[in-house]
């Protein structure tokens, strides 16, 4: 395998359609402003590198990016790539992942809008994320330990699985379908509109007029803070383990509460079930 140590790059294509190759400790910065420095690469490894330039990762076939750096002009950094393990790197740029598939991301920073779009395959653990419209349209997400702070995440994803996280972001999980999400804080308004077949599990759910217009719902065992105007014609099966504000015209199903300040019934529509059973322990 080829090793490339201590350089800078700035030309175009620097490192185009290279194979079996280790570039360790390098700058991709310079007033040549070149794009696209490891397109249509293989079977490559990048470690302790620094990124100011655009689209340098795509069409990549099999990826190694270690301990990197990549800067807000370093936008649309992988697309198109497949068989990528990224660890210990800061990807600040907008769009830094599309159109890809089989990714790993462990112990990454994320500040980027439209991240994530229509990938598929992707393992994120031990992770923060900062972003507007995060992951959409992707599928087989698999996220554990991952933070977020944004808006509209994860709209249109499908087959995914997130465990132990903690998420800040309005309008998430719209039109989600086939989706877990186990032992996890979610807190925003207008949570998981439109989703078919989504289970939150052992989750804390903060915020105004979540889980409206659900098919195939299921809360197991979940607590729900400052939320009212709940379930708002959903198909739901729900087990809650703190009082709530008011639940709105579930349209069938079951939802079985502590306490409930309001049950709102102004559509005949309306016939899931709310039972109050008030000697059940709080988490």
């Amino acid at each position: 395998m080829t090793v490339i140590e201590n350089k800078t790059f700035d030309e175009e294509r620097a490192l185009y359609g290279s194979e079996g190759l280790t570039v360790k400790n390098c700058r991709f910065d310079g007033p040549a402003d070149g794009e696209s420095a490891f397109k249509e690469c293989r079977d490559i490894r990048v470690e302790d590198c620094f990124f100011n330039l655009r689209y340098p990762f795509w069409h990549d076939e099999g990826a190694v990016i270690e301990r990197c750096e990549m800067t807000e002009r370093c936008r649309a950094a992988l697309w198109y790539s497949n068989h990528v393990e990224i660890a210990d790197s800061r990807l600040n740029g907008i769009k830094a992942l599309r159109e890809c598939s089989d990714i790993k991301m462990r112990d990454c920073t994320v500040v980027s809008p439209e991240f994530g779009w229509s990938v598929r395959g992707i393992e994120m653990k031990d992770s923060s994320v900062e972003g507007e419209y995060f992951m959409m349209r992707s599928d087989k997400l698999r996220f554990d330990n991952v933070t977020l702070k944004g808006k509209y995440s994860f709209q249109y994803i499908e087959n995914s699985v997130f465990e132990n996280c903690n998420f800040d972001t309005k309008d998430a999980f719209w039109h989600a379908k086939n989706v877990t999400v186990r032992n996890s804080v979610i807190k925003g308004e207008y949570l998981a509109w439109y989703c078919e077949n989504v289970t939150f599990e052992n989750c804390r759910i903060i915020g105004t007029q979540p889980l409206c217009y659900c098919k195939g719902l299921k809360l197991i065992e979940c607590e729900m803070i400052d939320t009212d105007l709940s379930f708002e014609r959903s198909e739901v099966e729900a087990v809650l383990t703190s009082p709530i504000i008011s639940i709105k015209n579930p349209l069938s199903g079951h939802i079985t509460v502590p306490g409930v300040g309001e049950i709102i019934r102004d559509d005949p529509n309306s016939r899931g079930e709310v039972t109050v059973v008030k000697n059940r322990c709080c988490a």
